[in-house]
């Protein structure tokens, strides 16, 4: 009972908004890591990601066509898409791919919508995040799932056929990453005329397709002052629907994010009636809107941005790839140098390592699963892997890719990554904060029940202390099962490690029966870790630092699960044993050192007890047991040369990128023809030097043909005039300013009389 007092102490109140969001969504696969004894088998038993026949046929019609219909160096510099585009979206229903058939919608898979959105990365990101936005948090999605009978039949079927665009408004100026602060979008119960609804005053900003939207679901904050509810619904969060002509609403302006073309902007209004028939769902669902919105956020932060961060991998890999062969200096492609294998191989695993995630992701939602803290890694996780895969595409396509036009088939993902990195809760509060702090009081087998004892009223104090003496029992229990389990899983995975061949990922029985291991072990060092967490109290919420570096460790073991899942299914491409081992060796290492650097930094009064315990339970024999290594350079040299040469795995990273039909003006499609080729000229360059001979007429016709395709392919884009300097009278100012001194002089030229 003194242990539940103090523990009581310790606990501050939980929120109304915190206890909402701890009941919302589900847990499956993160809690088996929070379990320290995750299964492989359950996984690739239970998720299988795979299209229909008919979402196939999507894949290979409509959004092949729509990417015809896209230039993305186009839409970056008009800063929209041309009504072609946008009336073929409308038609063929991108913008209904989640709605139900029944009204109107294609009723896709989850697996599919992705599909779609990381095809549309690898041609134009402004595309991805256009239909992104009605296919996750549309909000069509929540009036499937919440709306009335009315508000489905009058919205569904306009949304379905692209009648009616959507958005959503939820942030404002001082929510930040704190999307259920609410701040500034109060709305008060009201009557008029008889009629019952609310009267807001909101103003919210960076609301993707706010300037073009035809319907906004808008979150309020609803407050019932006189009790005009009754008991039928209740205060807080609340969803309202209105349409772009809706009385006192102001849609249109446009934020610039960046670079980007998409539409964003504000949906602001002051003292604006609404019904209450336009609440989503009606009266009973008033302060029921962040249940809606957090069992949906799951598919807009863990599949939507994601989906986009695959389709910057697969271009890079495919087309950076290709152009690092074409690509010559000193006579030598520049593929064949070390500081390029290195940026290539570490694209290409971290490529691996984002499909997985994304394919188990897609897979999991598909299971009609809500899995917030898995979505909130994958966010994470996977837009931070595209941002540093597209920084590394840049680097080797150096000038080709700053030069931007009609050939740049990067710089515009470039510019794009760090928005992604930034919306659906910035990835630096998402890490620090969101990830652990969610996921320790969810996925721990024992936590919320031993949390919820905690809030219990005074008057049911004998209960709530059973229940916390029950639970506090178990965490004991879960933690010297961890304990124990990291020592021997710890000491028998070093001894696999140390003794293990460098070529023993070949055989893919052994690579999967290897690396399953070691990811057991660093789950249980995990698991052992969250354990040891609760030394801190209501205090883990402000340790910050302590929670990104487990975030980073959960985040590595949940990828490298995810890509043992796609290792498992997709065995038989030449070269997957490589590029898996490389990413698994990476991914290994990346957890062990984030859980070595917790045990170093442990907070709290009792963190030198609790680094003393984790480090004896996750390393006994000290750096013995941190055996973890960078892949080695010839594997290095081995999946660099995969991605930059023809091969099974470049067909594997090539499917689902947007290529052009022959003899259409496309760098990625011309760059992935050129590249056997360039290839085959370059072994046969190689072979006259080394027989020291004369070309036959074949063989140098083909080095002719490949040394014109490298002149063709190494070019940039070049302007006479830019868009802003087409003017008829135009002259660019400092030639002016030049004119103008030179009038001033006696002699204008150097080759003048004087």
């Amino acid at each position: 009972k003194r242990v539940y007092q103090w523990a009581k102490r310790q606990m501050p109140p939980i929120s109304k908004t915190e206890q909402i969001a701890l009941g919302c969504g589900t847990i499956g696969f993160d809690k088996d890591i929070f379990t320290g004894s995750p299964s492989l088998k359950k996984l690739v038993d239970t998720y299988q990601p795979k299209l229909s026949a008919e979402e196939q046929s999507f894949m290979d019609n409509q959004v092949q066509t729509l990417c015809t219909l896209l230039n993305d160096h186009d839409v970056s510099i008009n800063r929209d898409f041309s009504k072609e585009a946008w009336d073929y979206m409308r038609s063929e229903k991108f913008f209904g791919m989640k709605i139900p058939k029944e009204w109107g919608g294609l009723g896709f898979s989850t697996h599919a919508v992705s599909s779609v959105l990381q095809k549309l990365a690898t041609q134009c990101f402004d595309a991805n995040a256009t239909v992104a936005v009605p296919n996750s948090l549309g909000p069509g999605e929540l009036l499937v799932r919440y709306g009335t009978q009315e508000q489905k039949e009058y919205f569904l079927t306009r949304l379905a056929d692209g009648t009616l665009i959507p958005c959503f408004g939820l942030t404002g100026p001082h929510s930040g990453s704190d999307a259920t602060s609410l701040i500034g979008s109060d709305c008060i119960v009201t009557e008029r005329n008889g009629e019952l609804g609310v009267v807001a005053t909101f103003k919210k900003r960076y609301i993707t397709l706010a300037p073009v939207a035809g319907v906004v679901g808008l979150g309020l904050n609803l407050r019932d002052p006189n009790g005009l509810l009754k008991g039928q619904g209740d205060e807080g969060f609340t969803v309202a629907l209105l349409e772009r002509d809706h009385e006192g609403l102001r849609m249109g302006p446009r934020h610039m994010p960046l670079n980007a073309a998409f539409m964003n902007g504000t949906v602001e209004g002051e003292e604006v009636w609404i019904p209450m028939s336009s609440i989503l769902g009606g009266q009973e669902r008033c302060g029921f809107g962040w249940n809606m919105f957090v069992e949906c956020l799951a598919e807009g932060r863990g599949v939507s941005l994601p989906a986009g961060s695959v389709g910057a991998a697969r271009t890079v890999t495919c087309g950076v790839g290709a152009y690092s062969r074409v690509r010559k200096q000193f006579r030598v492609p520049i593929a064949e140098f070390g500081g390029i294998q290195e940026a290539m191989a570490l694209s290409a695993s971290d490529g691996l390592a984002s499909i997985a995630g994304v394919d188990l992701m897609n897979a999991i939602v598909d299971n009609h699963e809500a899995p917030m803290v898995i979505s909130s890694v994958m966010k994470q996780k996977c837009t931070e892997l595209g941002r540093r895969i597209v920084e590394r595409g840049m680097d080797v396509a150096a000038g080709s890719a700053i030069c931007r036009g009609d050939k740049n088939y990067l710089g515009n993902a470039y510019m794009s990554l760090p928005i992604a990195i930034t919306v659906e809760g910035a990835n630096i509060m998402t890490r620090s904060f969101q990830i652990i702090g969610q996921g320790l009081t969810r996925c721990h087998p024992h936590m919320l029940e031993l949390m919820q004892s905690l809030q219990m009223p005074q008057s049911e104090e004998k209960k709530a202390v059973e229940i916390f003496c029950k639970q506090f029992h178990k965490i004991v229990g879960h933690g010297m099962t961890n304990f124990f389990g990291s020592i021997g899983r710890g000491v028998s995975a070093t001894v696999a490690t140390k003794t293990r061949s460098k070529t023993a990922y070949k055989d893919g029985d052994k690579l999967l029966d290897y690396h399953e291991k070691q990811l057991l072990r660093l789950s249980a060092n995990f698991a052992l870790t969250a354990d040891l967490c609760f030394t801190l109290g209501g205090s883990l919420k402000f340790q910050e630092l302590l929670m990104g570096r487990l975030a980073d460790a959960l985040g590595a073991i949940y990828l490298g699960y995810a890509t043992l899942h796609h290792y498992q299914r997709r065995r038989g491409i030449d070269g997957l044993e490589a590029v898996t081992e490389h990413a698994m060796l990476r991914l290994e290492k990346e957890a062990q050192d984030a859980l070595l650097s917790a045990s170093d930094n442990f907070p709290g009064m009792l963190g030198p007890v609790a680094s003393t315990v984790m480090k004896m339970g996750c390393f006994p024999l000290g750096n013995m047991t941190r055996p973890y290594k960078a892949p080695g350079d010839e594997l290095t040299k081995e999946v660099s040369k995969l991605v930059t040469t023809p091969s099974e795995m470049r067909d594997f990273f090539q499917e689902n990128v947007y290529v052009a039909q022959e003899g259409e003006l496309h760098q990625v499609s011309d760059l992935i023809r050129a590249l056997p080729i360039c290839v085959e000229a370059d072994l046969v360059a190689s072979s006259i030097r080394r027989e020291k001979r004369q070309p036959t007429e074949a063989e140098a016709d083909l080095i002719a043909q490949a040394d014109a395709i490298r002149d063709a392919l190494i070019q940039v884009d070049v302007y006479e005039k830019f868009p802003t300097e087409k003017a008829e009278a135009y002259v660019r100012p400092a030639l002016v300013g030049t004119e103008e001194r030179l009038a001033e002089l006696d002699r204008t030229r150097f080759d003048a009389v004087a």
